[in-house]
């Protein structure tokens, strides 16, 4: 058969072997197979059988695409001068179908389902998965740290210690040096009143 009139949500669609239409949204996966039994019309050329309201045996098998949400549709609601203003939006989910059989006769249908269209919608779906579904990688073990080669050298014992460090004997003489110093200047500062006083005696004798 050339084409078809088939019913399907409450709609009548003209199809040939090959067309791609959008009807109401249908169950199922993308690369399924779908069959439109409500058959309204069937013709071959200038042979056409108008159903009493179906044709009988006569069937439409295709292959789902996908279902989609369509670009929304605005409703805009207005009544002058009673203050009513309203405006919405509408998206309606579409069904894209690829059909590929007419059938009449009771003849059943040789298609199978798409493998292709289905592992692309899985892979799809697996790339859309949520955060929470997706398996947080292994942690990668950490390597230890490599040894170092240098190994510290032990602790010097006492005796040692001191026969490296140079004893501190030079603060020591330095403050030897300044007590002598003190030492010494201090009763030549003492003697010199007493001269003073020995010559003041001699000049009233």
């Amino acid at each position: 058969m050339n084409f078809a009139v088939i019913k399907t949500g409450g709609k009548q669609y003209k199809v040939s072997a090959n067309d791609v239409v959008k009807v109401e949204k249908l169950a199922g996966e993308p690369g399924d197979v779908v069959t439109f039994d409500q058959v309204l019309m069937v013709g071959n050329g200038d042979d056409v059988t108008v159903g009493a309201p179906l044709v009988s045996g006569a069937t439409v098998a295709g292959h789902l695409v996908h279902n989609k949400k369509q670009r929304t549709v605005i409703i805009q609601k207005k009544h002058r001068r009673q203050h009513f203003d309203r405006r919405n939006g509408h998206r309606q989910v579409l069904a894209t179908v690829r059909i590929g059989e007419i059938l009449v006769g009771g003849a059943k249908t040789t298609l199978t389902v798409d493998e292709k269209a289905k592992a692309r919608y899985q892979a799809l779906l697996s790339s859309t998965a949520p955060v929470e579904a997706i398996e947080a990688p292994k942690p990668v073990a950490k390597k230890a740290p490599a040894k170092k080669a240098a190994v510290k050298a032990a602790p010097a014992d006492a005796g040692d210690e001191a026969a490296a460090k140079p004893a501190k004997k030079a603060p020591a003489k330095k403050a030897a040096a300044k007590k002598t110093e003190t030492e010494g200047d201090a009763p030549a500062a003492k003697k010199a009143p007493a001269k003073k006083a020995a010559a003041k005696k001699a000049d009233k004798e």
